[in-house]
């Protein structure tokens, strides 16, 4: 199936006049807010998440084949949501709340990257993702923005060629024109990240089987956990294709960039339930701006002490772990060799990126402790 290119950002498929007006509104209501803390919740819900497909069909097709547009903010917020309410009904294991799935955190996580700013335009060659000119539009010069193409779109597509969007459902994403270096459809991606898609490709198909096993609630949700955590890696490590577009931003925000991939690994090896009470604690306390030269937390004088410790100890965890030659990482994940560790090592994460009281020494120690255990 060929490419399909996009001439045009300004069609919402899903969403009504009035509706992008309060679209626009809120995302303008938002720049007085990015001072102290970014905006990911409106209503209890991702924001913009009412404004989002609400089942498969609202998303535009061509041919019988469904086209969406990942480089617009709902339609990619969109696959969040049509996943959740695809994949709920086999995740019952996670918990008897609504918001319970780990597929709560990236659209949280979208959220964030686009009213802190890090969906825009980096280069300032465009008005894309800017308020001033589209602020749906994700640009695909971006880090940001590709990096999650890798967590958003290729799941998406997987979810539909195991049949999660409904019976034959086909997929052929949109692309802008001129723009190449993105797969569009599930035989494209498989062929150029076979890892990533063989490893979502077996999320879902794990998820039918395990939902219905005679394991304990506890062990499945970790089983399953398990398999979400290494398809989120595996899109990740996929996204090295997007490392030249680091280029576009200034050291600080770089650094930042590389810590937070580094902080993933730790969050995938515990197999964090990132459902919707966590991610909010986790996801809120991140930088509400694209860091800038000269920013050094935890003394960044318009960000909130939150984000200031949230930088420090990202910061922290991956310069202690390059000073000990990657052995930091490797007690964390020998340490998460159980059930009871991984959960604690959950608890622990919590401890150390939300409470300013909590040492890093007493961090260290506990994980000498978990690894011995194993």
């Amino acid at each position: 199936m060929g490419r399909l290119s996009v001439q045009s950002r300004d069609c919402v498929p899903c969403a009504s006049v009035m509706q992008r007006l309060a679209v626009l509104g809120l995302i303008l209501g938002c720049a007085v807010c990015l001072s102290s803390a970014a905006v990911i919740l409106d209503n209890g819900m991702p924001v913009l998440w009412a404004q989002t497909a609400g089942q498969v069909t609202d998303l535009p097709s061509q041919n019988g084949i469904l086209t969406p547009d990942p480089w617009h903010f709902l339609q990619r917020l969109s696959f969040y949501r049509l996943m959740i309410a695809a994949t709920d009904p086999f995740m019952g294991s996670m918990g008897t709340n609504a918001t319970d799935s780990p597929w709560w955190g990236p659209p949280l996580e979208l959220a964030w990257m686009l009213t802190s700013g890090r969906l825009a335009d980096p280069t300032g060659t465009t008005t894309c993702g800017l308020q001033t000119g589209d602020p749906m539009c994700i640009s695909t010069q971006s880090w940001w923005s590709c990096v999650n193409y890798f967590t958003s779109a290729l799941p998406f597509l997987s979810a539909a060629q195991q049949g999660f969007m409904g019976e034959g459902v086909q997929v052929q994403l949109q692309v802008p024109a001129g723009v190449e270096d993105f797969c569009t459809t599930h035989a494209d991606c498989t062929a150029r990240y076979p890892d990533a898609m063989s490893k979502w490709d077996a999320f879902f198909q794990g998820l039918k089987t395990l939902s219905v096993s005679r394991e304990a609630d506890r062990e499945k949700k970790d089983s399953i956990l398990g398999l979400y955590w290494a398809a989120q890696m595996a899109s990740t490590y996929a996204s090295t294709a997007c490392d030249a577009r680091k280029n576009q931003y200034s050291a600080e925000e770089v650094a930042f960039v590389n810590s937070w991939l580094n902080s993933a690994e730790y969050v995938a090896a515990a197999h964090f339930q990132s459902n919707m009470e966590r991610s909010v604690k986790f996801i809120t306390p991140l930088p509400s701006r694209i860091l800038r030269e000269g920013d050094s937390a935890p003394n960044i004088s318009d960000l909130s002490q939150e984000e200031n410790h949230s930088l420090a100890v990202f910061s922290w965890m991956r310069s202690i772990n390059s000073l000990l030659g990657g052995t930091l990482l490797r007690m964390w994940k020998n340490a998460m060799c159980s059930v009871d560790t991984r959960e604690k090592g959950g608890q622990l994460l919590e401890q150390l990126l939300l409470n300013p009281s909590f040492a890093t020494n007493t961090f260290l120690a506990l994980i000498t402790g978990m690894a011995t255990s194993c």
